[in-house]
């Protein structure tokens, strides 16, 4: 019986669906942009699927927008929601585009994460997955390092 209950239990939890995406490829309804994932497939590269609909990670150093210098925004690579301003970012060292704050109201926040990997970020649109928020930035502005992917965004140069 202990072994029943044991394994309905290790069941349960590995079929548990997070918050971003629905069961069955339904759309989300959460964000003012929800598509199915065999949409969003459609619309993105594989790597950039893997962070913003699938919370992944891209290697460090491994974007172009890391030395980046032009004037101009940043916005989410899946609905062009404009997330951050170039006047914002700074060379963290981290090996990811950083800034020490966001554009107000276009980038949401994840409570739950684990501390070691700061607070999560979404595009506040689309619900994609940005990277995550530190109290480790440049003490002379906000003290914040928002530590984001590189290919969960598309940069627009300021005359454009």
């Amino acid at each position: 019986m202990k072994k029943i209950i044991l394994l309905v239990f290790l069941a349960s939890m590995f079929n548990c669906n997070g918050i971003a995406q629905k069961k069955n490829n339904e759309q989300t309804t959460s964000f003012k942009v929800a598509k199915t994932n065999e949409e969003w497939k459609k619309q993105l590269t594989p790597e950039q699927y893997a962070v913003l609909r699938q919370q992944g990670t891209e290697i460090r150093f491994s974007s172009s927008l890391n030395k980046n210098n032009q004037e101009g925004i940043y916005v989410c690579a899946a609905c062009n929601t404009p997330l951050f301003k170039s006047e914002d970012k700074y060379d963290s060292g981290s090996g990811w585009p950083s800034f020490d704050r966001e554009i107000k109201g276009n980038v949401a926040f994840s409570s739950g994460s684990d501390y070691y990997y700061g607070i999560e970020e979404h595009c506040a649109v689309c619900g994609g997955h940005l990277g995550h928020v530190f109290n480790d930035g440049p003490k002379k502005t906000t003290g914040l390092r928002h530590c984001i992917n590189g290919v969960a965004l598309k940069f627009i140069p300021k005359n454009e």
